[in-house]
């Protein structure tokens, strides 16, 4: 039997074979540890580099993975009366299994527009706070979570991102950005590394799903979170071979590797995605990244999991369930191929 087809999630292969090379390359050198080594060292210069910006204006932290990015960082930005603001739909409060409650903050939640979350909305929620006399015995709003792609594929304008800037700054809190899919994000928008790094008071490229075998790349504005490597510590996301994050995300800033990463991905969703509406497939609004969403007849879907794997998205209908297919890096335009002559029609 053919070997099943893989669109569940974007992690689901190793790494990018130039990524896994650099790490064999490296991998009986002796370097020193926690991130002090040359090739970490290196991958931070690249990264600012990409951004931008200088080391007196940012600083790029290397973590595991999205969910302890994403609490270590919103955590470090939040005092203990603060919350952050977020789309219902966000991962930090839905897929995190409170994650960030659990590190004493509360998700103050914003209504969802395909996971984005509107400027005048934000305006809003901020200014209706202020003016309710007992603010003070509420959790105070002190950050703005967004994401970019959205976990429903959705992404943002840099006419938008600008706009939500201006508001978090008008307003006094952080604009914090979660990149787990930045490169297939960028890749589709108008929106570039230089412009995140200028506009958000912090964010994460994600390497996890985007080429690397794990980890993430925080870039935050210098002097927000003074003694950010000791929370770090604090929190178990420092690693003794720093070294292993730095040689991945120096190869990924190598030669334009992540941004032809996150090109392939597109390439990849769109010709699935063109391939299943030529079958007769209802796509679920207008993925522009390598998320893909479709209704499927109930009696179709088995039959598609002989020949693939993906995500059921939410709880099942009577007639049509709705489901998640994602490309990556590692998708063969050969395996997309296999997968549509495979395919019944709708």
């Amino acid at each position: 039997m053919d070997k099943k087809i893989h669109f569940d999630t974007d992690y689901m292969a190793g790494a990018h074979p130039a990524v896994m090379e650099a790490l064999c390359a490296t991998n009986l050198e002796e370097t020193p540890g926690y991130g002090e080594d040359s090739y970490t060292l290196e991958a931070k210069k690249l990264i600012l580099q990409a951004c931008g910006v200088s080391e007196a204006e940012s600083e790029v932290h290397f973590l595991i993975g999205g969910t302890q990015t994403n609490a270590v960082a919103i955590g470090s930005l939040l005092r203990s009366h603060q919350g952050v603001l977020a789309a219902d739909t966000a991962h930090i409060n839905v897929h995190e299994a409170g994650a960030i409650e659990l590190g004493g903050h509360k998700v103050l939640t914003l209504p969802s527009h395909s996971g984005k979350v509107d400027a005048r909305e934000v305006e809003k929620w901020i200014d209706d706070f202020y003016a309710d006399d007992t603010w003070p015995h509420m959790v105070q709003p002190a950050a703005l979570y967004i994401t970019h792609p959205t976990e429903l594929g959705a992404i943002y304008s840099l006419a938008e991102l600008e706009c939500l800037s201006r508001i978090c700054r008008d307003k006094g809190i952080y604009l914090y950005l979660d990149g787990a899919r930045l490169a297939y994000g960028l890749a589709a928008s108008d929106v570039s590394l230089k412009d995140l790094a200028h506009l958000c008071d912090a964010f994460y490229i994600g390497g996890t799903k985007c080429g690397a075998l794990l980890g993430e790349a925080l870039v935050m504005r210098k002097g927000i979170a003074p003694g950010f490597f000791s929370i770090m510590k604090q929190h178990g996301a420092v690693l003794a071979k720093g070294r292993v994050l730095g040689v991945q995300f120096r190869r990924l800033f190598t030669d334009g590797l992540y941004e032809e990463i996150g090109r392939h991905g597109l390439t990849m969703a769109n010709k699935l995605k063109e391939g299943m509406a030529v079958l007769g497939y209802e796509s679920i609004g207008d993925s522009p990244t390598n998320q893909q969403f479709f209704r499927i007849p109930n009696a179709i879907i088995e039959k598609l999991r002989q020949i693939a794997s993906f995500e059921v998205w939410g709880a099942p209908g009577k007639e049509t369930t709705d489901v998640r297919f994602v490309t990556s890096w590692a998708t063969c335009p050969e395996d997309v191929d296999r997968f549509l002559s495979l395919a019944p029609k709708a």
